[in-house]
């Protein structure tokens, strides 16, 4: 093809080829935008996720428990073999689409009262204080055998008939 027919033949499609790519050019991006805000992550705040102002308004040696309840509220947990010990736990997490939640933010205040109900020593821990552990994925041996997908659906077809042993069916 010389270039005047190659323009030639550019300018006899190019209207045309202009109006059939607008809609998928608009779909694209139509597209493309639902699924960016279809990703946005969903943000969680589970348990007592405590203000560190607040925290601050506590003095050991002069806040009471009273005074710690009003100001954090009811603790998440206290201590099982120590209840002169108060928890506030707390994480915000993100999760995206169908990923695993990602931990963003995580805070546990340990509250300690001497036995006269005095605040004795509160402290903040937030994530870079945790451990990771690996959990182990076992499963316990059952007796019997597992079933696959099409024995799960058909097990059950000729088992039953439409009428009992005394002649009447179902319902009657």
């Amino acid at each position: 093809m010389t270039r005047s027919n190659l323009s030639a033949h550019r300018t006899a499609l190019g209207p045309a080829f202009r109006t059939a790519l607008r809609p998928i050019l608009l779909g694209s991006l139509l597209v493309a935008g639902l699924s960016a805000a279809g990703c946005s992550p969903t943000v969680a705040t589970r348990g007592n996720l405590t203000d560190p102002e607040l925290v601050a308004e506590l003095q050991p040696g002069q806040s009471r428990r009273d005074d710690v309840a009003a100001v954090l509220g009811t603790p998440t947990s206290v201590g099982t073999f120590d209840p002169n010990v108060w928890y506030y736990i707390g994480q915000k997490t993100e999760k995206t689409a169908f990923f695993e939640p990602e931990v963003t933010e995580r805070r546990v205040v340990v509250a300690r009262f001497d036995n006269t109900g005095v605040l004795r020593e509160i402290k903040t821990l937030d994530k870079s204080n945790g451990n990771d552990i690996d959990l182990v994925e076992r499963t316990t041996p059952t007796a019997g055998r597992e079933l696959g997908f099409l024995e799960q659906m058909m097990g059950n077809v000729g088992r039953f008939s439409a009428k009992d042993t005394k002649g009447k069916g179902p319902g009657s």
